[in-house]
């Protein structure tokens, strides 16, 4: 079985075991997830979760953060760590999408990295979770599981983003990703996997299976 194959047989096992996967972040539109995104670097989805409850209570556009008082945004998401950087980045963000986009999140990923503090793992996220496109996520669990699954070879996020747009079909790159993520907070954790429970482990080089 090649690379492909493997990576066809995992993508249709991660299907069956976890039907109802989906983003974590809670959002309803795009700036919603983006700013969601940027506070999730170094902090727990649950917790980014808690924060944008009253964050997107105050401020709803992006003209309504690109005029915000930084010192304000701190306040809100302090809990998220990195609090300073974070608020900085949003407050500029959304600045740039009212004055060089029309108050519109940009749907590919060459202009969402353009924005102060989006890479491009929160570029794909938007492109595929908002608008619908093949979209590669190379999270910490994606990293991981892709390497574990032989699927990557590198810890380099944008390397990984590369050799999974290699072999995960694009219709199915969005939902791999976030299955790949429930996978590993459920199963393929980062240091007590369980391999007796998982239902890749027929694909997994890792138990010596290949």
């Amino acid at each position: 079985m090649n690379k492909q194959e493997r990576a066809l047989k995992i993508i249709e096992a991660l299907e069956i075991n976890y039907p109802d996967a989906h983003c974590s972040l809670e959002s309803r539109n795009a700036l919603e997830l983006l700013i969601a995104t940027r506070l999730s670097a170094q902090c727990t989805d649950e917790r980014v979760n808690i924060v944008t409850k009253d964050l997107f209570a105050k401020y709803k556009t992006a003209e309504d953060f690109a005029s915000a008082d930084i010192s304000d945004i701190e306040n809100i998401i302090h809990s998220c760590g990195l609090y300073k950087t974070k608020a900085r980045d949003i407050v500029a963000m959304c600045k740039m999408l009212v004055n060089e986009y029309n108050s519109v999140v940009p749907d590919t990923i060459e202009e969402l990295v353009k924005l102060p503090g989006v890479g491009r793992k929160t570029a794909n996220l938007i492109v595929g979770d908002i608008y619908g496109k093949p979209s590669y996520v190379a999270d910490t669990h994606c990293i991981r599981l892709s390497n574990r699954l032989g699927l990557a070879n590198s810890k380099d996020p944008y390397k990984v983003e590369q050799e999974l747009r290699r072999v995960i079909p694009p219709e199915k790159s969005g939902m791999f990703c976030h299955r790949l993520v429930w996978h590993g907070r459920a199963v393929c954790k980062a240091r007590a996997p369980m391999c007796d429970d998982c239902c890749l482990r027929e694909y997994c080089p890792r138990i010596g299976v290949k």
